[in-house]
């Protein structure tokens, strides 16, 4: 089990590091400059500030970025909802940062309350679950014939209701769970492992195992606990992470996030007849056709045969495509026709598509929202007709509610600020909040992806890609940055930066492509070269705290993540200490007054040794936040748990620690 969650989060991250770009459609135009929003969030401020440290699986007091701890914010407030299905009468949605499951009992044309939730007891609480009325983080959910079947990704297992549910919190009549994919008795790599996308036309039912890379096909509708499947495709091993499943029951359509072919690619494999034996080959394997890095497409089919898929934009073939070169015959949204001019979908690894009758509905998981069209667009300008889930469908209840993707916490103890590469923003909250779901004083939009920064002072410091931004005084009103470095600093030309740290000596640099960390005296000048430049491989974020430099190296396989630097011993010679400790993946690591924090990502906790020469000795850690041993490692939204936490902050009294992808949270924990 353990080593089989060592190579989960592994092939997690090194896929999902590369979604948080992609998904943000990079075919389209980027903000082209900062601009500010002033919010004056309103919030109470803290008065005064606890001593005193850590203690194991201790509670966190607030929660930013999102609404509560165990609170949605009500019925119609999603929070990056997946598939989107319907039966003909229903309309059900697999709310997934929510950890349930809306349904409305009959087909809505606007924004309509649903009236049942599965997963949870009310419409308010969104804490996980791993009885047969709970739900940790599902994906899709599809329903036929009286029955609806749901992929509880993060449970392992797929939840089945015989009859359709009625009331909330329902619980589900079957449960098929991880290792029984295919035979009991196979390895692991066959059982079902992360389930994402289901369909089913309540006779057949298909899922895709994610993480064991497959996609398991039940000839007859099970009827029995872990009943295994009947058949298995793998691609001929080219199956890498497979997600969406688009079906009419004599085709067969299956997105995949890392497809294993020449090369790693996302995109669709396609079956132009319904598999009927293990590992049927595929006919062929179809990209967005706007953009091969885009999106893989997930759809449904209308009741003349057209094929609607929903990518970078909505693409519908008249006919089913026999090949990978079928162009579709209209895509809605920009990008048709080489114009940027249409309604942007904003949809993401989790957006769906249902088509009830001549109505459309979509599920935009970036965007928030479910929006409809009354019936099957014929040009590439219309607008969505209505939306679920926000007032308007150009209204993202993500951006009006402040949740932030990827957050990234810094502070100087009085403020805080959180930067997002995802968003490209910057939120400021001037003072530090003392309520959970407090909105920052000013956000500010950025032109380019920060992936790390830094506070020494009264200095922040942005680093993302090729570009550098310094501000000598925090933007406490959104200010424009004082200093700004664009592909280059002296003879060092930005390749893809990671990481950056000041202290009262050096400014720091980690260029992951470069296998680099560049180190200026001071904040340097356009012309100046670094002092040093360290070899390293693959440097991520990193903190000093004028003592030790550590990088987070995240990906490393050198050395292993998590380095340390003597800062007064640095030299282009100079060779790391490696923390010895199972990490999984770690995307943070933060040094202060030498005490060490590591966001241990993908075992979701955060590991504080009080003395970091302890951490470099090889003892353990002292406390684990997220987590009551060193064996928990599932990811939860709980008070006391954690899911993907990346990016970490301390000023002495408060930890803050932002959720990476999965959850989006930024929680704050105290010394007591």
């Amino acid at each position: 089990m353990k080593n089989r969650r060592i190579l989960y989060g592994s092939i997690v991250i090194a896929i999902l590091t590369i979604v948080t770009g992609v998904f943000y459609y990079r075919g389209f135009p980027a903000p082209s400059g900062q601009a500010s929003q002033v919010v004056y969030g309103g919030y109470k401020a803290v008065s005064s500030k606890p001593s005193g440290w850590f203690r194991t699986g201790q509670d966190a007091d607030i929660v930013l970025s999102a609404i509560d701890f165990n609170n949605t914010g009500g019925a119609l407030l999603f929070n990056h909802p997946g598939i989107v299905a319907s039966d003909g009468t229903h309309l059900l949605l697999a709310d997934r940062n929510n950890n349930r499951v809306l349904i409305w009992s009959t087909l809505p044309i606007g924004n309509t309350p649903p009236d049942v939730v599965l997963g949870q007891k009310n419409f308010f609480a969104n804490n996980p679950g791993t009885g047969l009325d709970g739900m940790n983080w599902p994906v899709s959910v599809a329903a036929r014939g009286g029955k609806v079947v749901v992929t509880d990704t993060y449970n392992d297992r797929i939840l089945i209701w015989n009859t359709f549910p009625t009331r909330n919190g329902q619980p589900a009549d079957l449960v098929i769970v991880r290792g029984s994919g295919v035979g009991l008795d196979v390895e692991p790599k066959r059982s079902i492992f992360w389930p994402w996308g289901v369909w089913t036309d309540g006779e057949k039912l298909v899922v895709t195992s994610t993480m064991s890379g497959m996609v398991l096909i039940w000839n007859s509708f099970p009827t029995r606990a872990n009943q295994t499947a009947d058949l298995v495709l793998t691609g001929g091993g080219q199956i890498g992470t497979p997600r969406t499943i688009t079906s009419d029951g004599r085709h067969l359509i299956v997105g995949d996030h890392n497809a294993r072919r020449t090369a790693s690619e996302q995109g669709n494999f396609v079956w132009k007849s319904f598999p009927t034996r293990d590992e049927e080959p595929f006919d062929f394997f179809m990209s967005d056709p706007l953009d091969p890095r885009g999106a893989w497409l997930q759809g449904d089919f209308t009741r003349d045969g057209k094929l609607v898929m929903l990518g970078v934009s909505l693409h519908v073939w008249n006919s089913f495509p026999q090949s990978e070169s079928d162009k579709p015959s209209l895509t809605v949204g920009p990008g048709a026709s080489g114009s940027d001019e249409g309604y942007r979908f904003y949809g993401g690894d989790g957006s769906g598509l249902a088509i009830v009758g001549d109505r459309v509905y979509i599920s935009l998981s970036n965007g928030n929202k479910i929006v409809g069209f009354n019936s099957l667009p014929t040009s590439s300008l219309k607008k969505p007709d209505f939306a679920i889930g926000s007032p308007d469908p150009s209204i993202n209840t993500l951006e009006t509610s402040f949740i932030i993707s990827n957050p990234l916490p810094a502070t100087d103890g009085k403020s805080l600020i959180v930067s997002s590469d995802f968003d490209r923003k910057l939120y400021v909250w001037r003072q530090l909040p003392d309520e959970s779901g407090a909105h920052p004083d000013a956000v500010v939009s950025l032109p380019f992806e920060p992936s790390d920064n830094g506070i020494f002072g009264n200095t922040l410091v942005l680093a993302g890609r090729k570009t550098v931004y310094v501000w000598k005084a925090l933007p406490l009103n959104g200010e424009k940055p004082d200093m700004i470095f664009q592909d280059s600093i002296g003879d060092v030309a930005f390749k893809n930066l990671g990481g950056v740290a000041m202290d009262n000596k050096y400014f720091y640099l980690a260029d992951g492509e470069a296998n680099k960390i560049y180190v200026w005296e001071g904040i340097p000048s356009q012309n100046a070269n670094p002092k040093f430049t360290l070899s390293a491989d693959q440097p991520t974020r990193l903190s000093s705290d004028g003592k030790y430099l550590v990088d987070a190296a995240t990906l490393s396989r050198i050395n292993g993540p998590v380095r340390i630097y003597r800062v007064d011993t640095l030299s282009s010679n100079s060779q790391p200490v490696s923390v010895v400790c199972r990490f999984n993946l770690p995307q943070g690591a933060l040094v202060y007054q030498g005490r060490l924090f590591v966001a241990d990502t993908c075992f979701n906790r955060v590991l504080v040794w009080t003395n970091i020469e302890d951490a470099i000795a090889g003892k353990n850690a002292d406390v684990i936040l997220g987590a009551e041993t060193l064996e928990d490692t599932s990811p939860e939204i709980g008070r006391n748990k954690l899911f993907w936490p990346a990016g970490i902050a301390f000023d002495g009294s408060f930890l803050w620690v932002g959720e990476f992808k999965f959850s989006e949270r930024v929680l704050r924990f105290s010394v007591r």
